[in-house]
């Protein structure tokens, strides 16, 4: 994703303002004047705006657009230098623009907290808090660039944030690339290395020579020119521009090659005179070639003009600068330029502790796995002790309801009145003679014909349990 600065943004949508003046300016008459029409008219057209890669940046273009509609404040911009605007006086402009222009921006920070509370909210949802009480205010805290205090109107404070927060996301663009690509170089060295301890002593011979021959291809390209020298830029205006090089102007040159016509070389229409550099080294259908590296190649080539030419530091080339610069010995016989594959993007110390956050990333990583194993299988253990408990319970409702439908009767209640005692059951034997009046006379007993005459067999007295006299009856 493409940058751009702040400053480079408020000149956008200000083309008219310096391309009336530049396009004054004699063509050289050596020129075909047809060629640099041509190709003039084509710059003079407003280049499609460029993503900041700023996850404000369409609020921040809006207020721009804003601003810029109205006259005193746009005539303030081009009269405040880079620093004033970092240190906060062009903010300061805001209490002198008019009305409808404070009523626009005023909505357009209604939208803007909308927006950000929205996506509060679709986090907190993906998170799983879709119950808890949301605090906007406290969230909105982690947006600098704006007041949250008061979501309502749009104040000097924010612009002043607006300014500063961009400003400084901006400049720490490049180094946040510079990184990532840093990160990228040692992940792709760290699979290759991974990868060889898989092979076999054949195999990893084969891939490292494979290795070599594909670097040696990637290192055998023409001679890089060191960007913004003079045979840089005469090789574009040959090849991009189908001008005869003998006939370069520097002034020419610049007006081509700035292409929204703002007056300034932004880092994009910078990067842009680099591709033919770039393609001597990087074709996408090789093998050898990364189109990442080509990006960092290209970033870098940026990078050394900005510093070689953009003496007030605000990440724009003025035409001054330009011009100043194209008289430099710099310029005019400049080193060798040493690309990428000349120039290791870590170093041995940076690559050891890379490797070491790995192993740690993937033991930590490993142990969430076992914790997580652990977990799934206490669950499961769980889940089997209650399959097993619903189908206990399950069989114990089925067994009444089964015993409800079978209708068991009771055994046959036996009814005693009294001191009667119950008829037994089995088999009777009535009593010897004589004995009928032992139980007769018993007290408590009841007189009862049947009981008299029959007794169960096993309760009748052994003969020598009787009184004496008694054991000779027959």
């Amino acid at each position: 994703m493409r940058q751009m600065s702040w400053r480079q943004i408020f000149h956008t949508s200000c083309v008219v303002l310096l391309v009336e003046l530049l396009c004054l300016e004699a063509v050289p008459i050596s020129l075909d004047k047809t060629k640099v029409n041509q190709l003039e008219d084509k710059a003079s057209e407003p280049s499609p705006s460029v993503d900041t890669g700023l996850h404000y940046d369409r609020y921040l273009r809006e207020v721009i657009d804003f601003l810029e509609k109205d006259q005193h404040f746009r005539e303030k911009l081009h009269n405040t230098d880079m620093e004033d605007i970092k240190m906060g006086k062009l903010a300061k402009e805001l209490d002198f623009v008019g009305h409808h222009v404070r009523t626009q921006l005023d909505e357009l920070k209604r939208q803007e907290v909308s927006r950000l509370r929205t996506l509060i909210k679709a986090k907190q949802d993906i998170e799983g808090g879709n119950d808890m009480a949301v605090d906007h205010q406290a969230l909105l805290k982690q947006f600098e660039y704006l007041n949250h205090m008061n979501p309502h109107t749009f104040e000097v404070e924010d612009l002043d944030r607006l300014i500063k927060s961009a400003t400084n996301d901006l400049e720490n663009y490049d180094k946040e690339r510079h990184e990532e690509f840093k990160k990228y170089e040692m992940t792709k060295d760290h699979v290759r290395r991974e990868h060889l301890k898989t092979l076999d002593d054949g195999g990893r011979k084969r891939e490292e020579e494979h290795y070599k021959e594909m670097k040696k291809k990637h290192a055998d390209h023409p001679k890089v020119n060191h960007p913004g020298s003079q045979n840089q830029f005469k090789e574009v205006w040959e090849e991009a521009d189908g001008l005869d090089p003998e006939d370069f102007d520097p002034k020419t040159f610049f007006k081509l090659h700035d292409s929204n016509g703002d007056g300034f070389f932004d880092e994009q229409e910078l990067e842009a005179l680099f591709t033919k550099e770039l393609e001597k080294i990087y074709d996408p259908t090789n093998e050898e070639d990364d189109m990442v590296e080509m990006e960092e190649e290209r970033l870098r080539m940026s990078e050394h003009v900005m510093n070689e030419v953009d003496t007030n530091k605000d990440r724009l080339v003025s035409l001054e600068e330009f011009l100043i610069a194209t008289k430099k010995k710099e310029f005019l016989e400049p080193d060798s330029w040493e690309t990428l594959e000349q120039n290791q993007a870590y170093t041995d110390e940076e690559m050891r502790e890379f490797e070491e956050h790995l192993t740690q990333q993937e033991e930590d990583l490993n142990q969430k796995a076992s914790d997580l194993q652990k977990q799934r299988d206490e669950l499961e253990r769980q889940q089997e002790q209650l399959n097993s408990q619903k189908v206990e319970l399950q069989q114990a409702v089925e067994h009444m309801e089964q015993m409800k439908t079978q209708k068991v009767e009771p055994p046959p209640e036996v009814h005693v009145e009294g001191n009667a005692i119950p008829e037994p059951r089995g088999e009777y034997h009535p009593l010897p003679p004589g004995h009928q009046d032992m139980f007769q006379n018993h007290p408590g007993m009841k007189q009862d014909n049947h009981f008299q005459n029959q007794i169960p067999h096993n309760t009748q007295p052994r003969l020598q349990d009787l009184p004496p006299g008694h054991q000779a009856v027959p």
